[in-house]
């Protein structure tokens, strides 16, 4: 029987910008959420352990408040720590057997799957809650990163029956062909955070996702 989970994955994905400052990223959160972001992942490639923890725990009790699913990219023990909803795993960051040993049973465990259906498969059979392909566009953020075809989307959602993330240089223009490929949910950190007005930003993926 398929576990229940207390969260679902789907519509806009926000994913934070590497960001040093905690009260600047506390404020820019605060406008994706208003904005309408459903699920917030926590990435922050160049902070320390200390600044990681500070930030976590304070997004931690932000999207509370916003009742947001809340994600910690990487590091299953901070995503322990800070009592998030799950963590999100690349091909580095461990198995998916390890983090559910370490998080139990009703936290959300997702598996970056870049290009490749037999990952997805393979997630799914080890008990992944949802997958995430990509990069689908230049990313700023990623650009060396694996390239995948929309064509991805369309065959991993009539193979597996778990929620499909499209990540890679999402933006207002190219998203909705994702979506319309069969993502469930839209990762964004630079077409929302780099943005002037970050809560309307957000606001047009969170309607585009929920057409």
């Amino acid at each position: 029987m398929q576990k229940r989970k207390r969260w679902s994955i789907e519509g806009l994905y926000a994913i934070t910008p590497d960001e040093l400052d905690t009260a600047e990223l506390l404020r820019k959160v605060r406008l994706a959420l208003r904005g309408g972001a459903e699920v917030l992942q926590y990435r922050n490639k160049s902070a320390h352990a200390e600044l990681r923890q500070e930030q976590a725990q304070a997004l931690r009790l932000l999207t509370r408040e916003f009742a947001v699913t809340f994600i910690v990219n990487d590091d299953a023990n901070l995503a322990l720590f800070v009592d998030a909803d799950g963590v999100h795993l690349g091909g580095d960051d461990g198995s998916v057997a390890e983090a559910r040993r370490l998080l139990g049973e009703f936290k959300l465990i997702g598996v970056s799957c870049y290009n490749r259906q037999d990952l997805a498969i393979q997630a799914e059979l080890d008990g992944a809650d949802y997958v995430a392909f990509g990069a689908f566009f230049v990313s700023s953020v990623k650009p060396n990163a694996t390239v995948a075809s929309l064509k991805v989307l369309e065959e991993a959602s009539s193979k597996i029956a778990l929620p499909i993330v499209a990540i890679g240089g999402v933006t207002h223009e190219n998203g909705a062909q994702l979506l319309e490929a069969g993502a469930h949910a839209l990762a964004v950190i630079s077409a929302i955070f780099s943005e002037p007005d970050i809560e309307q930003a957000a606001r047009k993926f969170a309607v585009m996702a929920d057409i």
